[in-house]
């Protein structure tokens, strides 16, 4: 038996389950499972017919598990939910819940290498089935990609000269810890930013280690094709590249481009906002430090 993981307090943990607008009889999906929370509090609104399907490729959420009959914990990536809740024999479901990011766990072992708080090993994986990881993005990708990485998912403005700076330095010998990391990049943390700059190259890295823009889309894609009209999509963004994707995709039902206007020249779009915008409460933010940058979306399918 598995000891059970501390994963911390969920984040907007009502306003997030409220947004589902649960049926009892329902049938929902919580695809970002971590510590339960969202789903325990999903579970308590459900009746004896209702069902609750949870995803997480992470293998220590599997101690997390909720032992009840309506509840199945599905131990994949999320980008394929429509998959296996086929293999589930489901179709469409009432409501589909996203807490995305990392969760406080991940942040607090310090072998995952997610923190800028610890010394570790270059790995940044959500599931340890992923081939790649972050000492492959470091040490092996060339000069031009690790500064698409830097701008596009860090948004570094200094992201070309610390990608050359690397490719400088592993030169001489691979890039293999975080220590190492931050002594290359030296230069670019000044004493007053240095955590800041840190956070948003460590974004960057893990982002593409784990494909999140990728995996955000096409979970978002799927969402629309498995809820029922009236279903809910309730999500959580914690930066401003997911949030934008979320906000764009529940606004128009595409991530570029507009919408085709109908015959009296309205827009077809697909869901209805139901919230657009909430935010953690400064209370909710002195109690749990990771709620700080939380934005949630609610929409609903039309």
């Amino acid at each position: 038996m598995m000891a059970k993981m501390e994963y911390h307090n969920p984040v907007l943990l009502k306003e997030t389950v409220d947004g589902l607008n649960i049926s009892p009889d329902g049938v929902y999906v919580d695809v970002t499972f971590g510590g339960g929370g969202h789903s325990r509090e999903i579970m308590e609104r459900l009746g004896p017919n209702g069902r609750l399907f949870g995803f997480d490729q992470d293998e220590d959420a599997q101690a997390n598990v909720i032992n009840d009959p309506r509840f199945t914990l599905i131990p994949e990536n999320f980008r394929f939910i429509k998959r296996f809740l086929r293999f589930h024999n489901v179709k469409e479901v009432d409501g589909i819940l996203a807490d995305l990011g990392v969760s406080s766990h991940q942040f607090d072992v310090a072998e995952r290498g997610f923190s800028t708080r610890f010394e570790a090993e270059l790995d940044m994986r959500m599931s340890k089935k992923n081939e790649l990881n972050a000492f492959m993005v470091v040490n092996d990708y060339e000069e031009a990609e690790l500064k698409r990485v830097f701008w596009d998912y860090g948004e570094l403005k200094n992201g070309g000269a610390m990608a050359a700076v690397i490719v400088n330095a592993r030169k001489e010998q691979p890039i293999k810890n975080s220590e190492q990391l931050k002594q290359v990049l030296g230069r670019f943390l000044p004493a007053h930013k240095s955590n800041k700059i840190l956070a948003q190259i460590y974004q960057a890295i893990r982002i593409e280690v784990n494909q999140e823009m990728d995996v955000l889309k096409e979970f978002l894609e799927q969402s629309l094709e498995l809820l029922k009209p009236g279903g809910r999509l309730s999500v959580i963004a914690y930066h401003s590249l997911e949030d934008r994707l979320v906000k764009r995709y529940m606004r128009n039902g595409m991530f570029e481009g507009e919408p085709e206007r109908d015959f009296f020249g309205n827009f077809s779009v697909p869901f209805k906002i139901i919230e657009k915008l909430i935010v953690p409460s400064d209370v909710e933010i002195r109690i749990n430090n990771r709620a700080r940058s939380a934005k949630l979306r609610v929409a609903e399918k039309k």
